[in-house]
């Protein structure tokens, strides 16, 4: 499979021209990443340029302060922001991580983190992320707070969140890029790119790699 890299700053750039309405029924919504003309044969975006990972702070499922930096730190980390309302690409995108986490050895299954932050805090309340999150995967990190500080750090790793809003059947949805982004245990750095239809066989064979910090 042929991957190609691809510098952050573009993809910064990219992010202020496409999203993908989750549940918006719009046909035209495309992900937010600058991607090569045969992407759809890639399963990951090397970055040249890593993303560094968000200073962000909010709160888990459980009610308690998450450091994201300070928590992952050291541990591979795949990182998605979606929201739990959404009828399409997060659910299917989460799941398909689930699936394919499960197949790596315990070890490292316990030491990967996927961190899903919600894009419609007012809705996902850390008991709602905690619901919808356990009949995925228990062992994800639900992060929810102030809608501000999750777009702003979302910007910092390329991917553009607008505040929730109704569409034109008058039912609330929330726009945002659908990329999963995977940080390195060594470096902490955001070093490749997942958009969507990557499949569940796809993040299999890519995981123990990304476990090692290595590109896949």
């Amino acid at each position: 499979m042929r991957k190609k890299t691809f510098a952050a700053a573009a993809l910064l750039a990219a992010a202020t021209l496409t999203l993908s309405a989750c549940g918006s029924g719009d046909s035209d919504s495309s992900p937010v990443a600058a991607v090569s003309e045969d992407s759809s044969k890639q399963a990951a975006t090397v970055l040249d340029q890593p993303f560094t990972k968000p200073n962000l702070v909010l709160t888990d499922t459980q009610g308690k302060q998450y450091d994201l930096r300070k928590e992952t730190a050291g541990h591979p980390t795949l990182l998605y922001f979606g929201y739990t309302h959404c009828p399409d690409v997060c659910p299917l995108t989460m799941n398909n991580i689930a699936v394919a986490k499960k197949q790596l050895p315990k070890a490292e299954q316990d030491e990967l983190r996927v961190v899903f932050v919600t894009t419609d805090p007012d809705r996902d309340t850390p008991a709602a992320l905690g619901a919808w999150l356990k009949g995925i995967d228990s062992q994800v990190v639900g992060l929810t707070g102030d809608f501000t500080t999750i777009q702003t750090a979302a910007r910092t790793v390329g991917i553009s969140i607008e505040p929730p809003h109704k569409d034109k059947n008058g039912k609330m949805v929330s726009t945002h890029g659908t990329q999963v982004i995977a940080f390195s245990p060594k470096t902490n750095g955001g070093y490749l790119l997942y958009g969507e239809g990557v499949t569940v066989d796809q993040y299999a064979k890519d995981l123990p790699k990304i476990a090692k910090g290595q590109n896949p």
